[in-house]
């Protein structure tokens, strides 16, 4: 065993120098375990603010052992209602912009870090279908927010409908995790 990990040794770490950021870990490792690894190093914390993923992202960070020390909590807020009044997000950027939006997403996580004090809150609001999509906001359609004590952002994601309810929420988690892995990693915002 020692032989053949001898032998691999060199080409893994070339692999890692070409691929850089773009790689989280080896072996088991998830990208849940590579946030949650950012986070302790960082001595930072983190909540989550769900709707279409319904509580998946903050399962992807609760079954990493250990998670405690720097994942706080989340809200599910899959209504307006809940949105608004455990997260703060604005009756009127609701009417202007609608809950799918990249405003909202960050609302959203401004509310979840503020409300549950926390170094970020990451957010993730879309369309998982079958239904609900329009022209303008297909399914699919996925914003998620981050945002740490000094600034907020969003990203737009399009997954398409043609994998299902289920990879649109695999890859809202997914993404979102990466999203908060590479700003974790610029070390920014501590």
């Amino acid at each position: 065993m020692q032989e053949a990990e001898a032998l691999i040794d060199p080409v893994a770490q070339k692999i890692l120098t070409i691929a850089g950021n773009d790689c989280f870990g080896t072996d088991d490792e998830t990208l849940a375990d590579a946030v949650g690894k950012a986070l302790k190093q960082q001595q930072h914390t983190l909540a989550v603010a769900e709707s279409c993923t319904g509580g998946g992202l903050g399962q992807a960070l609760t079954s990493v052992a250990g998670s405690s020390a720097y994942f706080l909590g989340g809200v599910i807020a899959y209504d307006n209602r809940i949105k608004q009044a455990l997260l703060g997000v604005k009756a009127d950027t609701l009417a202007a912009h609608g809950a799918v939006s990249g405003a909202v997403a960050e609302q959203m996580a401004e509310g979840v870090r503020s409300r549950l004090d926390t170094d970020w809150g990451l957010s993730v609001t879309g369309i998982a279908g079958p239904g609900g999509g329009s022209a303008d906001k297909p399914v699919g359609l996925v914003y998620l927010g981050l945002a740490s004590r000094t600034q907020t952002a969003h990203l737009e994601c399009r997954f398409g409908a043609s994998r299902g309810r289920d990879w649109v929420r695999l890859m809202s988690t997914s993404t979102a995790l990466d999203w908060l892995r590479r700003r974790l990693s610029q070390g920014k915002d501590d």
